[in-house]
Parts: C-alpha cells; structure tokens; sequence
C-alpha cells in the first residue's frame, strides 16, 4: 500500500502550536489540496489528538484513528478507533481494497509510521505564516532521504511540495 504523508506548515516548519490547535491556519487552497487527494485515497490515517481537534469523521473517505485507548468507540460508519501496528494495519486496509492511504498526523503517529519505513510520498504544503515555537512534522530525530518529485505555488502565497522516499 502507497502512504503518502500529507501535512500543512508554517515558514518555520510547524504543524500546530501544540497538540489540540485546530487547523484553521492554513487556508482555503491548503484545504482544497487535502481534500482533493485524501478522497483519491478514500483512507486517511490519523492520531486520537489529531482526530480531537476535527471531532468528527472527514466526509467521503474512511478514518482510522491510532488509539492507546481500548475504550473508544465510533458512532460514524467511516471512523474506525484502533491500536493495530501501523504493519498490520495497512495490511488489513489493503485486504478491504485499499491501496493508498493518506497519513494526516499528528507528530506521534507520523514518527511512528516513518520508524518503520512505511512513508512512500511526503507531500508538503507551506503555509505564509510563523509560529515560532511548535510541533515539527516528526517527533523523533529521523534519517528520510527524499527525492523532489514536484513543486508549484497553487495559491499566491502557498507552496506545495511532493517528495519521494528514498527506500
């Protein structure tokens, strides 16, 4: 299965303030990109804080949300809450039919996805704004040698870039 990580940040390299700032920073283009290749996917993966700040499932697409909490459980027919392994996880979804996933974050879960060299694509959207202090893209130091596959302005002030992996 082909994860593509795919995350909004600031000038200065930040996903959020910290763990429960809503996304609304990043703007309408950055949204437009997410949504266009998030439904392409038709999966997104994403961590329980991550899946706190939104509150509610991403219409037209499954949600998985990586869990420690055994207790939770989904009112939504396309949200799933689980603690399998990133491994075992992209194995099941593959056996339901899926064959690309789009990884939204948080910081945890996309370190944990890249510690098992499970990232395909990184796909970044850079976001006219500072933050000055804030949570990076991973949460542990990584070694991810990447290859520019793609790099354009969308909207006057946002630059999107695709990466592949080096495996």
């Amino acid at each position: 299965m082909k994860v593509i990580l795919l995350m909004a940040q600031t000038l200065d390299g930040k996903i959020a303030r910290q763990s429960d700032h809503f996304s609304d920073w990043t703007g309408g283009q950055d949204k437009k990109i997410f949504v266009r290749i998030s439904k392409k996917a038709g999966l997104v993966i994403m961590g329980s804080k991550t899946f706190d700040t939104i509150n509610k499932p991403l219409p037209g697409r499954k949600n998985v949300v990586l869990t420690r909490n055994k207790n939770r459980k989904s009112e939504w027919e396309n949200l799933t809450f689980t603690d399998t392994p990133p491994v075992e996880l992209l194995k099941n979804l593959e056996k339901e039919g899926f064959s690309e996933a789009v990884l939204a974050g948080g910081a945890s879960v996309n370190t944990l996805f890249a510690e098992h060299n499970l990232i395909d694509e990184i796909i970044v959207t850079v976001c006219p704004i500072i933050f000055g202090s804030g949570l990076s893209i991973f949460k542990e130091k990584l070694d991810i040698k990447l290859d520019l596959l793609e790099t354009n302005t969308p909207g006057a002030d946002l630059i999107y870039t695709r990466y592949r992996v080096i495996k």
